[in-house]
C-alpha cells in the first residue's frame, strides 16, 4: 500500500514503554520493577527479587529457546499480566551471544579462530540480529499493552567526548554495541542511584579535605548528566526522588499506562 498524505494519522503513542532500569548495587532496582502493575519477573541464573517481593515466575532463563518461548507466549497467548520484568539483561547476554555464535559458527562473540571464515571477527556486527530480535519481541509486548522493564547492573567505563577531555561514567553493563542498541530502543533509560554531597573543609593552611554526606536518598535519573546515561521519550523531569513504594506512581504520570492484552 502506497503511503499518501489522504491517509495522515498522530504520531502520538498509546502504548506502554519499554523502560530500561540501571543502577548500583542494592539501590532498588528490583523493588522499582516490582510496582508495575501485575508483573510476571523473568530471570536469568542468579538473579533474583529482593526478599519482601512476591511475584509470578517461569523460572530463570537459560537457553534462547527459553527466551523465545516464554515471550512467544507472553505476546501472543491470553493471560493477566500488564508488565513483563526482565531481570538481568547481562544475564542475558551470554545466552544471546551464544545463539549468535551458533548461528555464524563462532567460537566466542569476541573471535572466531576456528569458526566461519566468512564470519571471522564479525561477532559483535553480527549480535545486532538477536539483539534486535529480543528488541522487536520487547516492542510486541508494549503492542500488546504490556509494560517492559529491563533490569541491568552498571559499570563505571571511560567516556571519550568529541567536545571534552575524556572523563569516566556509568554506562549499563553490556557489550558496546549491544548496550548501545537497547539504549536506542527503549523509550526510558533511568539511572538509579544514592544522592551524595561533597563538602569541603580547610584543616590547616592551604589544605582542604573532602568528604561525602547523605547517601541514603535515591533518585531515578532520566536525562543524562556527565556521570551517567539516561534518557526518555516523555517530558519527564532531569530527576525524581525514589521512595519505596511510590516510584511507579511518579514515573507513570508521564507515559500511557499499562492495560494488558485483555482490553
Amino acid at each position: 500500500m502506497a503511503i499518501s498524505l489522504g491517509s495522515l494519522k498522530s504520531t502520538t503513542r498509546l502504548t506502554p514503554p519499554i523502560t530500561l532500569i540501571y543502577g548500583v548495587d542494592g539501590v532498588g532496582k528490583s523493588s522499582l520493577a516490582a510496582e508495575f502493575p501485575d508483573a510476571v519477573y523473568i530471570s536469568t541464573a542468579g538473579e533474583r527479587p529482593p526478599s519482601d517481593v512476591e511475584l509470578p515466575t517461569p523460572g530463570d532463563i537459560e537457553t534462547w529457546d527459553d527466551l523465545k518461548n516464554v515471550v512467544g507466549e507472553l505476546i501472543t497467548e491470553e493471560h493477566s499480566f500488564k508488565t513483563v520484568i526482565f531481570d538481568s539483561l547481562d544475564g542475558l547476554e551470554p545466552i544471546i551471544n551464544a545463539e549468535t555464535c551458533l548461528r555464524i559458527g563462532a567460537d566466542s562473540i569476541g573471535s572466531n579462530d576456528k569458526g566461519s571464515p566468512a564470519a571471522f571477527g564479525q561477532g559483535d556486527v553480527q549480535g545486532d540480529v538477536e539483539w534486535g530480535e529480543f528488541m522487536d519481541a520487547c516492542s510486541a509486548l508494549t503492542e500488546r499493552g504490556i509494560a517492559v522493564v529491563l533490569l541491568a547492573h552498571p559499570e563505571i567505563k571511560r567516556f571519550d567526548s568529541p567536545v571534552t577531555d575524556p572523563y569516566d561514567r556509568y554506562q549499563v553493563k553490556l557489550r558496546k554495541r549491544a548496550a548501545a542498541l537497547v539504549r536506542e530502543r527503549s523509550d526510558i533509560v533511568a539511572f538509579l542511584n544514592y544522592r551524595v554531597s561533597l563538602k569541603s573543609k580547610e584543616v590547616g593552611i592551604k589544605k582542604e579535605v573532602t568528604h561525602a554526606e547523605g547517601g541514603k536518598e535515591r533518585q531515578i535519573h532520566l536525562t543524562e548528566g556527565a556521570g551517567f546515561v539516561a534518557k526518555n521519550r516523555y517530558s519527564m523531569p532531569d530527576a525524581i526522588t525514589y521512595k519505596k513504594g511510590s516510584g511507579y506512581a511518579e514515573l507513570s504520570k508521564y507515559f500511557p499506562a499499562p492495560t494488558g492484552i485483555a482490553a
